[in-house]
């Protein structure tokens, strides 16, 4: 007999057991060590060869999910996790989620589920106004913003945007991209996948902050343009993966509007920091000459991964890049013209309904609580620096950015990189390394969603001890 797809009685008694399993790993996360000792290829040896041929009780997928998953993960969530940048949620986000999946709609057009859209749409102009995005970004004119799965997404999209529109304006003339050094990779990737060769891709170097050149980036514009390319795309990064530096970003605008280009502007982890007004103004300056400009709340805003909002300040462009539309998916609504069809602003047909989530983040924390969420982070990192800075062993190699904070052991990288390894091996805590100024650089970010300010400064107690 076939098994049963879903059985009311059967996922309600299973889904307490799901949720109960998740409440208790999350009251017992502290109590684990943040990042696995494990070997490669030690999860797959634990598992079976095959895949059953008899349905299992929950009861043993969850005993598996202690004995041979757990201890095979990096516990992203746990209140000592201080690497690479914060990949949070919350229970309100999970929820979501969980109604998403239970939901199970096709959000690709407006007609395949009105609400899925709608939301979408509200949602993002919520978000816009905590942002203090401007109006060039509002839906009510040609602008408009939509949720991708990443910054790596987000910034494709935009791309292809670029291009497009590029060569409708300039037919035949070859094309040329530009972005910092330190600008992520996903950058470079979407360049690539675009079809935008290495030899038309321009790495501008950063000054000693981290920061685009922006007399470099200008020559290098000049350059290509006398020479007979089309500038068409420049990427600003406000809070690099490295240091978080953020890109002088009304500069570089000034540069890029001197030759029509797209200018794209990749917030992806310290856009959440806008909704705080005291920190806003360098993270949203020079927004309102962006073509594109993108963030992640499921970086730092407590809605889990993935969840990345993309603003355009004009939707032409995007639509007429991404839409395609085959007999069976034409509908009366669409050719009236009066809705959004969000598979039209990105890769993939099919869609999520990831609105949930972030509705629900919204509703049931609300402003007020993200906001000190942000503040306690930031004002944590300005204390760790601190303590940075008044031991004689340590110094910091730039000034914090945000929640940010990265700093080297005087005595050399070989050091520092030695350090990093004993603090992460010991399971107390856990940090990532990059490169600043040249120096080997330890970062310390964050943004847990149950992270204290004891446990940031029992990760300098860690650290300091550690050290020679």
């Amino acid at each position: 007999m076939a098994p049963t797809a879903f059985d009311a009685e059967r996922f309600r008694h299973e889904a307490r057991a799901v949720v109960d399993w998740i409440a208790d790993y999350w009251a017992t996360l502290e109590s684990r060590p943040v990042a696995p000792q494990v070997e490669p290829g030690s999860v797959r040896t634990a598992l079976p060869a095959a895949a059953p041929e008899r349905p299992e009780p929950l009861a043993a997928v969850l005993a598996d999910l202690d004995r041979v998953i757990l201890p095979g993960l990096v516990h992203w969530q746990h209140p000592a996790f201080f690497g690479y940048f914060p990949a949070s949620t919350s229970g309100p986000s999970i929820l979501g989620e969980l109604l998403a999946a239970g939901l199970g709609v096709q959000g690709m057009l407006w007609a395949t589920s009105p609400a899925c859209t709608e939301l979408e749409t509200h949602c993002i102009e919520w978000l816009r106004h905590l942002l203090g995005l401007p109006e060039r970004f509002a839906v009510a004119g040609a602008g408009g913003g939509v949720i991708q799965d990443s910054a790596s997404s987000g910034a494709l999209v935009a791309i292809v945007a670029a291009r497009d529109r590029a060569m409708a304006m300039h037919p035949g003339r070859p094309l040329v991209a530009y972005c910092s050094v330190d600008a992520h990779s996903s950058i470079e990737k979407g360049l690539r996948i675009a079809g935008i060769d290495a030899s038309r891709r321009r790495r501008i170097p950063v000054d000693a902050a981290g920061a685009m050149d922006v007399a470099a980036l200008a020559a290098a514009v000049e350059a290509d343009a006398a020479a007979g390319l089309h500038p068409f795309f420049v990427a600003a990064t406000v809070g690099t993966t490295a240091s978080g530096a953020i890109d002088p970003v009304p500069a570089i605008a000034a540069v890029a509007g001197r030759h029509g280009a797209w200018l794209h502007v990749d917030a992806a982890w310290a856009g959440t920091a806008a909704i705080c007004p005291e920190l806003r103004p360098p993270v949203v300056a020079g927004a309102d000459h962006a073509d594109s400009w993108g963030f992640n709340p499921h970086k730092w805003m407590l809605v889990n991964f993935d969840c990345h909002v993309l603003w355009v300040a004009n939707r032409g462009p995007l639509v007429r890049a991404l839409s395609m539309k085959p007999d069976y998916l034409r509908n009366a609504a669409t050719e009236s013209g009066a809705v959004i069809d969000y598979a039209d602003w990105q890769v993939p047909l099919g869609r999520r309904f990831r609105a949930l989530k972030l509705w629900m983040t919204l509703r049931m924390l609300g402003a007020a609580a993200l906001r000190q969420h942000v503040r306690d982070h930031v004002a944590w990192a300005r204390e760790f620096a601190a303590c940075v800075a008044a031991d004689p062993r340590f110094e910091l190699l730039c000034e914090p950015s945000l929640a940010l904070v990265c700093f080297a052991l005087r005595s050399g990288d070989e050091a520092s990189a030695a350090l990093l390894g004993r603090v992460n091996a010991g399971g107390t805590a856990f940090l990532t390394h990059a490169r600043v100024a040249g120096r080997y650089a330890i970062r310390l970010a964050i943004g847990g969603a149950i992270t204290e300010r004891r446990h940031v400064m029992a990760a300098w107690q860690t650290l300091a001890d550690a050290a020679p």
